[in-house]
């Protein structure tokens, strides 16, 4: 798989590595996934959904140079409840699973092709039942107790401006752009970016996306 574009900030404007590992709640940065999916700097991520189709593999992850490194395998009948991440090659890198019926929409996320308590590296729920914005916690998986997060997502899905934070700080790992135009939205298709900060895991952070995609679908379903 080709190496993750680097994205040339202006001097003096580039993002920080984030604070260095911490406990639960603090906002665990590294190889979350695998280490092999963290860069010491700052990588983009290109995502693109094509909105009109049920066709599998709909949901595309590029660097800005339009090389594949993500896509996701969703089933196309039965139970919409578990979404594959399979990397640039088409091995499936982490298993997205929605636990029906759950308090507070509830998602599991196993390593590889995997759904054993085992495999389990992190949980990720909505923070409330009511949301006029989205607001998602992120525990890992050792952290049992879940008082605190380890990450959470904050921000408007509609305008494609979520932020992703460490714990319950105000230190940000990654951070979505919008990117409309109009050939996207002729062709049906929902463009936008992520900047992952250094030294922070991309796939952990394009499972984010995923499920991010995944709570706005259900919440468009529920209000129409």
């Amino acid at each position: 798989m080709e190496q993750p574009y680097v994205y040339a900030y202006p001097p003096g404007t580039a993002p920080s590595a984030p604070p260095p590992p911490l406990g639960p709640g603090g906002g665990i940065v590294g190889g979350i996934v695998d280490q092999r999916f963290c860069a010491p700097y700052p990588v983009d991520l290109a995502i693109v959904r094509k909105m009109m189709t049920l066709t599998d593999g709909n949901f595309v992850i590029t660097d800005v140079n339009g090389n594949l490194m993500f896509k996701v395998k969703e089933p196309v009948f039965g139970l919409h409840d578990k979404r594959i991440l399979l990397d640039g090659s088409g091995s499936p890198v982490l298993t997205l699973r929605e636990k029906m019926m759950s308090l507070h929409d509830r998602w599991q996320v196993f390593r590889g092709g995997s759904t054993e308590q085992r495999d389990l590296l992190y949980t990720v729920k909505r923070s409330s039942m009511l949301q006029f914005k989205t607001k998602l916690d992120v525990f890992l998986s050792h952290n049992k107790e879940e008082k605190r997060c380890d990450f959470r997502v904050k921000g408007s899905w509609l305008e494609r401006s979520c932020v992703v934070y460490a714990g319950e700080s105000d230190a940000i790992v990654a951070q979505m752009h919008k990117k409309h135009t109009v050939q996207s939205v002729f062709l049906g298709k929902d463009n936008f970016s992520v900047t992952v900060y250094p030294n922070v895991d991309y796939a952990f952070i394009a499972s984010l996306v995923v499920i991010l995609d995944d709570v706005n679908r259900e919440d468009r379903a529920g209000s129409s």
